[in-house]
């Protein structure tokens, strides 16, 4: 490991490319480039720079921590069910930065127990949201926080994305854990790579040759390959 993150949380190291954390959250690489870099658009005299909601490690090529994939998650929610508007996040986030002085809040236990309905409540008087609307994006924002596994400190330690299109259909059969594999997605409790399964499974193995062979579920096995292609033969 790289002397300069040798000390570091592994959680906390810049592990992930965009293109990956795309492809694992199921968000379109601008969309987390904007939250994470940040981006310039266009005014009637020039152009202005929209900064970033999310705090990244400020190198290039730039790379994600496995927190940072947790706090892209958590927005993910509202951006799943409602039109986002990206200034009243933040406020909305500074708000939950000012109650809770941690340097990551959604990625802490604080924020499901005690941090949803006060970023609900301030997102929600900013874009005037309905009660009806609230209560919507509690349960969304609810349902991507149940895929999030914390340590014994109320920190994220591990994450089950969601691999299909309707998010109650999603089992809890591949994860990202930043002690396992250096972070990739792998079949939960194995440390099976699910890319090392893509690869094999395109190169003509067969579903139930890779279940015997590393000896796990051939429906864990369909999961892990369905994750990383569009779709697979049946």
């Amino acid at each position: 490991m790289n002397s300069l993150y040798g000390k570091l949380d592994p959680r906390d190291i810049p592990t992930y490319s965009i293109k990956d954390a795309a492809r694992y959250l199921r968000i379109p690489s601008s969309t987390i480039r904007s939250w994470t870099v940040g981006h310039h658009y266009s005014v009637k005299d020039g152009s202005n720079f929209f900064a970033p909601l999310i705090e990244i490690f400020q190198q290039k090529p730039y790379a994600l921590s496995f927190t940072n994939l947790i706090e892209i998650h958590v927005l993910r929610a509202i951006r799943q069910h409602h039109k986002i508007q990206l200034d009243r996040v933040r406020d909305a986030l500074d708000f939950i930065d000012e109650k809770f002085h941690l340097p990551h809040p959604l990625a802490s236990q604080n924020f499901s127990t005690n941090g949803v309905d006060l970023f609900i409540e301030r997102y929600g008087e900013l874009i005037q949201a309905t009660q009806k609307e609230r209560i919507q994006l509690k349960l969304a924002i609810n349902t991507h926080l149940e895929r999030i596994e914390p340590d014994d400190r109320g920190l994220a330690i591990k994450l089950y994305p969601f691999t299909r299109t309707h998010e109650e259909n999603n089992p809890r059969i591949v994860a990202l854990d930043p002690r396992i594999a250096f972070g990739r997605l792998t079949i939960d409790g194995t440390g099976i790579a699910t890319s090392i399964l893509k690869e094999r499974y395109l190169a003509g193995d067969s579903i139930d040759d890779l279940a015997a062979d590393y000896q796990c579920y051939r429906l864990s096995i369909e999961e892990a390959i369905r994750c990383e292609l569009t779709q697979i033969a049946a």
